[in-house]
């Protein structure tokens, strides 16, 4: 998060241009240009940026990044997924794709149950 600190400072305080400041942290200009975008869509200042510690940052910036804020995707039966990839045809991709697929389709029945209500969603299918 130093890098973005640096970032906002020689863009704020400095005035340096996007391509100045991209040479001088040895970035990408996109990257730059994200980085800004982030700080100017939470209304944070290169003094208010350089004021929070680097965990606050992060968190603020790059919600998705944050391992318990993001839900983690249930991890499969490996037993199983050796077990069918002995069977004659079954590969590692084909029991990705079902097990994705059964994953949309229970995730999408719980939504259109909460909205539906109770017993209705089962129809959809």
């Amino acid at each position: 998060m130093r890098t973005v600190k640096e970032i906002s400072r020689l863009t704020y305080e400095n005035r340096l241009s996007r391509r100045q400041v991209a040479q001088s942290v040895a970035l990408a200009r996109a990257s730059i240009t994200d980085y800004l975008r982030r700080l100017e869509a939470f209304g944070l200042t290169w003094r208010a940026a350089a004021a929070l510690d680097d965990v606050t940052l992060e968190r603020r910036l790059f919600p998705s990044a944050c391992p318990d804020l993001v839900p983690q995707r249930p991890e499969p039966d490996w037993a199983t997924v050796h077990q069918e990839l002995r069977r004659k045809g079954v590969t590692l991709m084909l029991l990705s794709h079902e097990s994705r697929r059964a994953t949309r389709r229970a995730i999408s029945t719980v939504g259109s149950a909460t909205r539906t209500g109770p017993g209705r969603a089962a129809a959809i299918w």
